[in-house]
Parts: structure tokens; C-alpha cells; sequence
């Protein structure tokens, strides 16, 4: 298949690079000093091979009686709080590491794979450095069901590590909320570092640890786990004799200045806004500041990017999501999940708002919330959870992005054009629709939470229509 063909070429050209990342997974995070309306925004791309499928729900509080327990997938536990908080999230069934998060404090969990060096999961559990099974899936949504507050949900998550050790090679966390975000750098085993983004900033993180020197006298900004030196030292890879910081990237993954990552570097032209020769001299700086203040247009532009060697919106796209995190209004109108199902470059992007009741059917499959939340149904998915749905968003947006790449320089153009039209008139009219439901909340928040549900759901409705009609044009019926 044409597509298919697409995706081998592109994965081609991704491993010819020097300082290769694995292709999966692609963020961008904006301080609120450098977005446009002083909002901290986290724009994520899902990337996974393999049949997908993904449900976006709400998912309200959860109470739990004294003594319950939470489990997790290789047989830990931990006790269980009382009362959780709600989230809306994004589940890709099957997997371990690719679930989104929003709380309703405005607190959003997302990740990319980072590899590092450190051994096996066996070896680790040998040595003690990772206990009860570890932990893996159930970090982030912990962080989600627990956190007030990006800074408590890099505490939590560095306590489980500590606690479980992690299971994956090495990951980077993005932890936000409405005034700050963090980035959680994690390793296999009990060993972690978190560097808050400047505020003026932009961080572009692809799928390698960009973390590099390390301020342990910054508390503020900087948060690591008790033995992440003198563990680095015992493993012969820093030496603290030598007078130099540790360097988190070169010592646990063992990057090397001289192979910077393209597509961070693309993502840095993007918000630079100006070309440069590849490849540069040396690493790249954690964050950049940008060439002018990022709307949620600019960061929609960038996870939309397909130009050059380097493409940041690929076919292997499950999710394109921006959260949209601002503390000057209520969280349930000032905090907004924006989503574009499937490859955003094929796609449009529809708002969320926290203060939502539900979402509508098509967003998910039919089942009750205990059992779309237990470990079951996330990694021995019920029969038929990846065929075709036709009442399922997903399929309908799936399926255009995958009738594009059978013919994309012939049909890109015209989807475009079709969800141009429809994204700019929900950017243009935010202002007004907020306005109405910020009045309506301070008479009646219930009102307000309705209002907002409904208009959520009218404005995915209208873009899966777009879709279908694009869908069929391209199908010729």
C-alpha cells in the first residue's frame, strides 16, 4: 500500500541521521512569559507502530473504602487514596507508555521514549534497584489521579520511582500545569532528574534525553533523585573528581555533543522561525526563546510539520494534542484539552474544555470506567478493540489520514483547505465562547459545565462531518 510505502521511506530517512532518536513521540512545551495569552501550553504527538486504536473520555473522582490498594502490572501495590481526582484522558490500549492526562486542577501528564544505557529489567531487579515488579503504566496516571500541581506530580512520581524503580529503558515525562512545567527524565532502575522550563522558554523534546548539566543547589528548578551522582559514579560513567557538573544526557544515555537530534533541531527553527544548515555545531540548548510569542496556532503549525529529513508529523501519528493550561479563569474554562485524532497534518484540532461533563459516544467504546481503568482491559484488550467501528471517531479519522498517504501530494491541499476553514473560526470564536461560559459560571457552574459539553461535542461532531465528506470524495462514492 502507498501508505505503507510512506511510512517505510520516512523511517529510512530518520535512521540515515546521525544522533538518531527512536521515532515515537514528539513535544512542545512554552513557558507562559513566551506564549501569546500567558497560558503554559504542551503540545504532544503519539507515535507508536502497530494496529491502534484510541478512547478520550472523561473520567470523574474515584472513591475508594480504607485499605484499598492500587495495582500495578507486574505485581506491586501501594495504598490507595480515599478519593482520586478527575482526568480527561486518552487511552491506547495495548500499550504501556503512550496514555494523556488532564486533571481537573489543570495538572497534564504526557511522555517520550528516551533510551539510555543503563542494563536490563532483570539485572536491575537482581541488584534491588527495582522492587515489587517496578513500575511503568501506572506512573503517570497516579501523577494525574494525585496532583494539585506539576511541581506534586514531579514529587510523586520521583517517590514511586524510589520506591518501585521504572521498568522502561528511560523516558522524559512533561508534567504541566497553568503556571509552570516540568520535565521528569527517568532511567530504568530509581534514578531521575526534573528541570523546570523557563518561563520565557521553549522546549522542543524529541525522543532523546535533553536534560544536560545539573544544578542540585537550584531547588526551585531542578529536582533529582538522592543517589543520581554518586549511582553514575559507582557505574564508572562521572567522575565528581573531575570538577566538571554531571551531565545528565552524556552520563546516563551517553549522548554525545557532536550528534545534536533533528528533529529537536527542526522544532528549533520552527520557533526561531529561520532556517538553518544541518547539522549544527555541538548539542542544543535545553530550551530557546522564541522569535515571537507562540499562539496555539504557532505550536499547531509545529506538530503539524512534515518539511525536511526530520518530519515531526508522521503516518505513524495516533494523537495530536496541545494543552492550552491558563490560570487567569476558572480551571474548567481556562484549562483546555485540544485534540486532533490521528496525523494532525491530516486532521483538525477541536477543544476540550476541562469543565466538561462527558464526551460524547463516539469517542469511546462502550464500556463502563472500572473496567476501561483495570489492567485487563489495557493489556488483554477485549476481541475487536482494534477492528473497524463505524460509530468510532477514531476510524473516521483514521481512515482519511490513511486515504491521504495513498495519494498525498494530490488530496494534503484539499483537506487542508476543508479543516483550515473550520479550525480558524473555533481559534477566532474562543474568545466569545469563553466569555459566555465565565459569566455563566459565576451564576450557575452546572449551567456552565452543560454549556461547555455541549459545545465541545458540536464542534467534534461538525469535524468528523468534514471527514466523512472528505472520505468519501477521496473513495468516490
Amino acid at each position: 500500500m502507498p501508505c505503507a510505502k510512506a511510512v517505510r521511506i520516512l523511517t529510512i530517512l530518520i535512521l540515515a541521521l546521525p544522533g538518531r532518536s527512536a521515532w515515537g513521540c514528539y513535544a512542545v512545551i512554552v513557558g507562559r512569559a513566551a506564549s501569546a495569552d500567558g497560558s503554559v501550553l504542551v503540545g504532544h504527538l503519539e507515535q507508536n507502530y502497530g494496529r491502534r486504536v484510541l478512547n478520550f473520555r472523561r473520567v470523574p473522582r474515584q472513591q475508594f473504602p480504607e485499605g484499598a490498594t492500587a495495582k500495578l502490572r507486574r505485581g506491586g501495590q501501594l495504598p490507595q487514596v480515599r478519593e482520586t481526582w478527575a482526568v480527561l484522558w486518552t487511552q491506547n490500549p495495548g500499550l504501556e507508555f503512550s496514555d494523556a492526562y488532564l486533571n481537573e486542577w489543570g495538572v497534564a501528564v504526557v511522555s517520550d521514549g528516551c533510551p539510555t544505557r543503563e542494563d536490563g529489567y532483570e539485572a536491575l531487579v537482581r541488584r534491588g534497584e527495582i522492587r515489587e515488579g517496578g513500575i511503568g503504566w501506572m506512573l503517570r496516571r497516579l501523577i494525574a489521579q494525585r496532583a494539585r500541581s506539576a511541581r506534586e506530580g514531579v514529587k510523586i512520581a520521583g517517590d514511586l520511582l524510589e520506591r518501585f524503580g521504572y521498568v522502561d529503558s528511560g523516558r522524559t515525562y512533561v508534567i504541566a500545569d497553568p503556571r509552570e512545567a516540568w520535565l521528569l527524565a527517568v532511567v530504568r532502575g530509581r534514578h531521575w532528574v526534573a528541570r523546570r522550563v523557563p518561563d520565557d522558554s521553549v522546549v522542543l523534546l524529541p525522543n532523546v534525553h535533553i536534560i544536560g548539566e545539573v544544578d542540585f543547589n537550584d531547588p526551585a528548578n531542578w529536582l533529582a533523585s538522592p543517589r543520581l551522582a554518586d549511582y553514575a559514579a559507582s557505574r564508572g560513567w562521572f567522575d565528581p573528581g573531575a570538577g566538571k557538573p554531571l551531565d545528565f544526557a552524556r552520563v546516563y544515555a551517553g549522548a554525545r555533543d557532536d550528534h545534536p537530534d533533528p528533529r529537536q533541531w527542526r522544532g528549533r527553527q520552527l520557533v526561531l522561525q529561520r532556517e538553518a544548515k544541518w547539522p549544527p555545531s555541538g548539542r542544543l540548548p535545553f530550551a530557546v526563546r522564541p522569535a515571537r510569542k507562540l499562539d496555539l496556532a504557532a505550536v499547531m503549525a509545529i506538530l503539524r510539520d512534515t518539511k525536511g529529513p526530520a518530519p515531526l508529523s508522521t503516518p505513524l501519528t495516533q494523537e495530536g494534542a496541545l494543552f492550552q493550561l491558563r490560570a487567569d479563569m476558572p480551571r474548567e474554562i481556562g484549562c483546555v484539552y485540544w485534540r486532533a485524532t490521528a496525523e494532525p497534518a491530516a486532521g483538525v484540532f477541536t477543544p476540550w474544555y476541562l469543565g466538561i461533563t462527558e464526551t460524547p459516544p463516539s469517542c469511546c467504546r462502550p464500556v463502563d470506567v472500572t473496567t476501561q481503568l483495570s489492567l485487563p482491559y489495557q493489556f488483554s484488550p477485549p476481541q475487536g478493540t482494534f477492528e473497524f467501528d463505524s460509530q468510532s471517531a477514531w476510524w473516521t479519522f483514521k481512515g482519511l489520514q490513511d486515504a491521504v498517504h495513498e495519494d498525498y501530494s494530490a488530496r494534503i491541499k484539499t483537506v487542508e483547505r476543508a479543516f483550515s476553514g473550520l479550525e480558524s473560526r473555533l481559534l477566532r470564536g474562543q474568545k466569545d465562547a469563553e466569555a459566555e461560559a465565565v459569566a455563566l459560571w459565576h451564576r450557575d457552574s452546572e449551567a456552565a459545565r452543560k454549556m461547555l459539553t455541549v459545545y465541545c461535542a458540536e464542534q467534534a461532531a461538525t469535524a468528523r462531518r468534514e471527514a466523512e465528506e472528505l472520505l468519501a470524495r477521496f473513495r468516490g462514492r
